[in-house]
């Protein structure tokens, strides 16, 4: 019996050992960029239950754990731990539904004007009520956010594209990175999801939406989960359409008191946090190529280049990165050109 085989029967033995979904019906529900995988129980009664496969060897479930019960105390939609075995990596968890925001968005792109508000206003919950996230979360540090751009360096330039840089092109780039570093840490810290986007957000019936896939969450910029959610790697908005939501959001965070700038600063921020996380996350789908042989990331590459290449091109400091992006970029991607 292989590894997953052997893995598949654990799971339906420590299923069948809970009497309350013993004999349950058992698909894949989804997996994602991780080891983990995700199962959807029926019951006799119809209901369903979700399990999460996460391998000790490389996931740990702990943070999956105490994140979901931080955001369930302040009033979100986030999946509950009914059992959990350890020493295995086998979580039985609530069902938050069947359809992601990008499934529902795709097909019915009217949506988005319900959607989203929902989306923000789930946001500006968890960062106004997760209090004690200084003290509970690891802090996105200037060693982190300069770790996650290196991976554009390490794995879309030099990996992917061969592209190796000259002395003086490696020290602008680096010098590039300091800036939207800078630029990070100069916000107010709040709770960060890290990737609050269309595929880790349910279509809820009762219009919160679920909440997944928040195990790496951080103490960080209080922009970051606003730019995941509004220049989503995986569908993309009108630019006029994302400067209204986010002035909404601005709005409600003026409420609660977490930032106090004017909008064209928090909109700066908003910008160059957006650079920051699509560097790293163009790095990491070529990574999932070339280091895990996972290939379903990369028609995501373009869209996610092109955020860098517009945002760049409208500011003056950023115009070294839009240069070496679009040099070395452009061609192998089909981006936009200037």
């Amino acid at each position: 019996m292989n590894s997953e085989n052997q893995r598949s029967a654990s799971l339906r033995a420590w299923l069948n050992s809970i009497p309350s979904v013993a004999g349950a019906s058992i698909a894949p529900a989804s997996a994602d960029a991780s080891f983990r995988r995700y199962f959807r129980l029926t019951l006799p009664d119809g209901s369903t239950r979700i399990v999460m496969d996460a391998p000790p060897a490389h996931e740990d479930c702990g943070p999956f754990i105490r994140i979901a019960n931080l955001l369930t105390e302040v009033g979100l939609n986030a999946p509950l731990c009914a059992e959990f075995n350890e020493a295995e990596g086998f979580l039985l968890l609530s069902d938050l539904g069947s359809e992601t925001f990008l499934q529902r968005l795709t097909a019915a792109p009217d949506q988005a004007a319900v959607l989203y508000p929902q989306a923000l206003n789930a946001l500006a919950s968890a960062q106004a009520n997760i209090s004690n996230h200084a003290t509970v979360l690891p802090p996105y540090n200037e060693n982190l956010l300069q770790q996650e751009m290196g991976l554009f360096r390490d794995w879309l330039l030099a990996e992917h594209l061969a592209v190796h840089l000259d002395k003086a092109t490696a020290a602008r780039l680096q010098q590039q990175f300091d800036l939207l570093a800078e630029s990070a840490l100069a916000q107010p810290t709040a709770f960060v999801h890290r990737d609050y986007h269309s595929r880790n957000l349910m279509v809820g019936e009762d219009g919160r939406p679920g909440i997944l896939d928040f195990q790496d969450a951080v103490s960080g910029p209080v922009t970051y989960d606003a730019v995941s959610l509004l220049r989503d790697c995986y569908i993309s908005w009108p630019d006029r359409q994302i400067y209204d939501w986010l002035r909404t959001y601005y709005q409600t965070l003026r409420e609660h008191g977490l930032v106090a700038v004017d909008f064209e600063k928090f909109a700066r921020w908003f910008d160059l946090m957006g650079v920051q996380r699509h560097l790293k996350a163009a790095g990491i789908f070529c990574r999932l190529l070339h280091r895990d042989g996972k290939d379903g990331y990369m028609g995501d590459i373009p869209r996610t280049l092109n955020y860098v290449l517009r945002v760049t091109d409208r500011y003056r400091e950023l115009r070294p990165l839009h240069d070496i992006v679009n040099t070395y970029c452009s061609k192998p991607f089909g981006l936009l050109n200037d």
